[in-house]
Formats: structure tokens, C-alpha cells, sequence
């Protein structure tokens, strides 16, 4: 008999190591939505890009979602979770390593486009591996977690960004990205083993199956229509923070600082959530809090302006509780994707679809709030908007409630 050697690890502790190499591949992913802001100002004076087309390569990655989130979802499940996210990295791979080489805006746009499809095809099907790789008791911990791949992107883009293009380029920043998503699939493929699903009845489902399961049911439209009435709000007030600050005539180093900061914390109400969930919190009832106090910080942070409203440090102290409070609805949405989905061989197709909906509240949210401060002639407004997303959410909240009682 072959004994079994001290330091392997056991089968547990393996599949809670890849469910952490999969969490890093997400926050890889997000990288790549969060490395431009930093380099909008270098790109505009490098490449004549124009602020229409720096708009649009922003949100291209976003159009994506928006437009075939679910589709992305499908062939996640259809071609197997770990495969779809190795494709995904090495996409994100060579579209980033080919855009430090182009000179062209139009080819800078196009790529942008292909580093959306790779982004989708690496963060959809995660919460669905991850649910095959840990303990059903920790489930809820470990997709909390998950939760936290896109703030912890973004904030290390804010953060790092700045920095390394000031000292070594645009170019040698989308390089680097482009090698660390190479590295992360090539980790991935060695580490991660494509978790079997477990046994259901209904294996081998058709992409147009597929389809009609998830959109037939009521569970993935309320976690879908709940995203995006969260996203849309939380980019609103995250994303105009740098044009609120520096209208304030803070300082471009002090304004990333802060920015990354309130984009960091909202990973705290994702852990959080992931913890109350393990502990036995209902679902509804998270959701209900986070939007209730993204309603009541905004409103704060807000109402009456820079003249009638509270002073700049408590306002600024209700946009982290706006971001970290809030934090507790994307977590609790992906541990109800899962639980609402219609089957196992439907998790990234319900996950999917909710990307899609977060893309479009991405879409549309800043919009209204920019128009609001336009009309307004400020942001004291804002808190209108983001209050009537909110009210929204708390009715999805108690549908969510009802459907899963």
C-alpha cells in the first residue's frame, strides 16, 4: 500500500486554493475595465483621441454586457466553466499586449471591445465554479468574496495606474496587463480542475433550452432588474467623484486617492454580506438594508449642495457609507443567482443575465445623474435619482422575499 505523503494537500484544501485562483482571475479581469481611467489624459494627448471617443472606450466593455451578457452566459455553460475562463484570459491577454502596439484610435477601440468579451467570458461563469469547488458550508463566505473582484480591480487600477503611467507609459501599463493575464490563465489551466457539476436530470441542454429555463423564470429577471438599479447608481456617484473633486479644486493626486478609497470600501459590505449569509441572514433583508442606506448616505452626500449641505468631510464620510453598505447587494445577488437559477446547467446563464442588466444600469445611471447636475447647475440633485433607484430595489427586495419564501 502506498502511503499518502504529509504535505499533500487534501482534496478540501485543493478546491479551496483553485476557489481563490479563480477569485484572482476575476480581479485580473476587472483590471482591465479599471486600467483606462488613469490613462484617458495620456491617450487624449498621445493619440488626438477626442472626450467623445475616450467616452467610448470607456463603456465599451460595459456595451458588451449590455448586449450579450446572457449570450455569454450560455456558451459559458454550453463550452464548461474553467474553459470559457481560460479563453476569456487570453483574450484580455492579446487584446491588451496588441493595444500597446497600435498607434490608431479606431484599432485602440476595437480592442477595447474584444478585452469586453474576454472580461465576460472570465467573470460569468466564476460564481458557478466556485460553487463546485467549495464546501456547500462555505458557499456563501467564499461567493461574498467574489463579490469584492470588481472594487478590488478597480481601486488597484486607481491606485497603480497613475503611478506606473507617469513613469513608464500607457503602452508599458496595457503590457503588463496583457502578460498578467497570460500568467493568470497559464496559472489557472495548471491549478484549477474543471469541477464535474453534479448530477442532475437535465445534462447536455440545449443553448436555446438553456435560454427559455432562465428567462422563464421570475427568480433571474428580480436578481437581474436588482443589479441594475444597484450599479447604476453606485457609478453615478463613484465615477463623477473625480469631476465633483477637482471642481472643488482638490488636487488631481488627493482626488485618485479618495476616489479609489470609496470604490475600495464597497468590498466591505460584499464580505460582510458573505459572512451574515453564512450565518443565516435572509437574502431579502441584506438587499433591503443596502438600499435603504445607499438611499439615506446619498441623500446626505448630496441634498443641498456644497453651500447648504453638511461640510465636505461628512459628506465625503456618506459616500463611503453609500459604497460600503451598498457592497452588501452584489454579494447577496450572486449567492441568490445561484440559488434561483433554474438549474445547474444554467448558473452562468442566470449569472449572465444579471451582467447584462448590471451593464445596462452602468449604461444609464451616470447619464441621469449627469443630467441632473446640468439642470441643476450641481450635484444636489443626485440624491434624487440614486434615492428612486433605490425605492425600486427595496419592491425587488420584497419580491425576492415572496419568490423565495
Amino acid at each position: 500500500m502506498t502511503a499518502t505523503p504529509a504535505h499533500s494537500p487534501s482534496p478540501a484544501h485543493a478546491h479551496a486554493s483553485a476557489a481563490w485562483l479563480v477569485f484572482a482571475a476575476g480581479v485580473c479581469a476587472a483590471l482591465h475595465v479599471g486600467k483606462l481611467p488613469p490613462a484617458i489624459a495620456t491617450l487624449q494627448r498621445e493619440l488626438g483621441m477626442s472626450l467623445v471617443e475616450a467616452g467610448f472606450l470607456l463603456s465599451l466593455v460595459q456595451a458588451a454586457g449590455m448586449a450579450a451578457g446572457i449570450a455569454f452566459g450560455v456558451i459559458a455553460d454550453a463550452i464548461g466553466l474553467r474553459r470559457s475562463m481560460l479563453i476569456g484570459l487570453l483574450l484580455l491577454a492579446a487584446a491588451s499586449a496588441l493595444g500597446a502596439l497600435v498607434d490608431g484610435v479606431p484599432w485602440l477601440l476595437a480592442l477595447r471591445a474584444l478585452e469586453g468579451f474576454g472580461f465576460l467570458m472570465v467573470v460569468l461563469p466564476a460564481p458557478g465554479l466556485i460553487r463546485r469547488l467549495v464546501a456547500p458550508a462555505r458557499l456563501s463566505v467564499m461567493l461574498g468574496v467574489w463579490g469584492t473582484y470588481m472594487p478590488l480591480g478597480a481601486a488597484i487600477g486607481l491606485l497603480i495606474g497613475p503611478l506606473w503611467i507617469a513613469a513608464l507609459g500607457w503602452r508599458s501599463w496595457w503590457a503588463l496587463l496583457g502578460v498578467l493575464s497570460a500568467a493568470m490563465a497559464l496559472l489557472l489551466r495548471r491549478r484549477v480542475a474543471d469541477a464535474p457539476a453534479p448530477p442532475t436530470g437535465s445534462q447536455n441542454l440545449s443553448v436555446a433550452r438553456r435560454l427559455r429555463l432562465t428567462l422563464g423564470h421570475v427568480g433571474p429577471w428580480l436578481v437581474a432588474l436588482s443589479f441594475a438599479l444597484y450599479s447604476s447608481q453606485w457609478l453615478a456617484v463613484i465615477g463623477f467623484l473625480p469631476v465633483i473633486y477637482t471642481s472643488a479644486g482638490i488636487g488631481a493626486g488627493t482626488t485618485g486617492v479618495l476616489t479609489a478609497l470609496a470604490a475600495a470600501v464597497n468590498m466591505l459590505g460584499n464580505l460582510a454580506a458573505g459572512r451574515l449569509l453564512h450565518r443565516g441572514a435572509r437574502p431579502p433583508w441584506l438587499l433591503a438594508a443596502g438600499f435603504s442606506v445607499m438611499a439615506l448616505a446619498a441623500a446626505a452626500a448630496f441634498a443641498g449642495g456644497a453651500e447648504a449641505g453638511l461640510p465636505p468631510a461628512l459628506r465625503y464620510a456618506a459616500v463611503l457609507v453609500f459604497s460600503m453598505v451598498g457592497g452588501m447587494i452584489p454579494a447577496t445577488l450572486f449567492a441568490l443567482a445561484i440559488r434561483v437559477a433554474p438549474g445547474e446547467q444554467t448558473v452562468s446563464t442566470t449569472v449572465g443575465w444579471m451582467q447584462q442588466w448590471s451593464a445596462f444600469g452602468q449604461f444609464a445611471g451616470p447619464p441621469v445623474v449627469a443630467w441632473l447636475a446640468a439642470r441643476a447647475g450641481g450635484w444636489q440633485w443626485t440624491w434624487l435619482a440614486t434615492g428612486a433607484a433605490s425605492l425600486a430595489g427595496l419592491l425587488l427586495a420584497w419580491a425576492v422575499a415572496r419568490s423565495t419564501r
